[in-house]
């Protein structure tokens, strides 16, 4: 049983969710979890400019993501950064070219669940999510989120991304805040709630 976790990651913030959310799904019986980086539509130049080489160079290990991983997998587990309340456009760019796999109903039935990043508590985490969904449905997807059987998305006691829709992490304007512990573990939690899921329609 195949789980894929398809992320992008600027400055390194969504990457360390897609870590965690590989970390949960690992520990669900059975499941084959494999982490790929959906590729770069800017310049190194630009991406200089914008001082995120540092992150990109730390995520270089990982293997580029391929519309046939996408086919490949019994779960796909996506993250991005919110732009503007709704996914990156190095996401967006990679979805558009699943229409293969749309007229070949490659992905009907499969397990599609999201996690994302923001500056700010109120950066768009939930209408990036929930348009998201969007596309997964209209591949036949089966959209799975973050239940409230995780506690941690309930506390007023501190910052904290998360909500039913998927895992989240706040960065600050200047991207120096990390995810915390709570965010990681709402990460794990999705990781090896949407593997378990895919282990039990595995088995049939």
């Amino acid at each position: 049983m195949k789980v894929l976790v398809a992320f992008y990651s600027m400055y390194g913030h969504v990457f360390r969710m897609a870590e965690a959310v590989a970390e949960g799904a690992r520990g669900v019986e059975g499941a084959l979890v494999e982490v790929r980086r959906v590729p770069e539509t800017l310049t190194e130049d630009v991406l200089a400019k914008m001082g995120a080489l540092d992150a990109r160079n730390g995520m270089a290990h990982l293997p580029l993501c391929t519309v046939e991983d996408l086919a490949g997998a019994d779960a796909i587990l996506f993250g991005t950064p919110t732009r503007f309340g709704n996914m990156c456009g190095q996401m967006r760019q990679f979805l558009d070219a699943t229409g293969g796999l749309w007229a070949e109903g490659a992905l009907v039935g499969k397990i599609g669940s999201v996690f994302t990043s923001s500056a700010t508590q109120h950066g768009g985490q939930e209408s990036t999510i929930l348009s998201f969904h969007t596309t997964l449905l209209h591949h036949g997807m089966i959209v799975v989120g973050l239940p409230y059987s995780y506690q941690g998305q309930m506390t007023i006691d501190e910052l904290t991304g998360g909500s039913p829709y998927g895992a989240s992490t706040i960065v600050g304007g200047d991207g120096s805040r990390l995810p915390s512990r709570n965010e990681l573990e709402a990460a794990r939690f999705q990781g090896r709630h949407v593997a378990a899921i895919a282990a039990k329609l595995h088995r049939g």
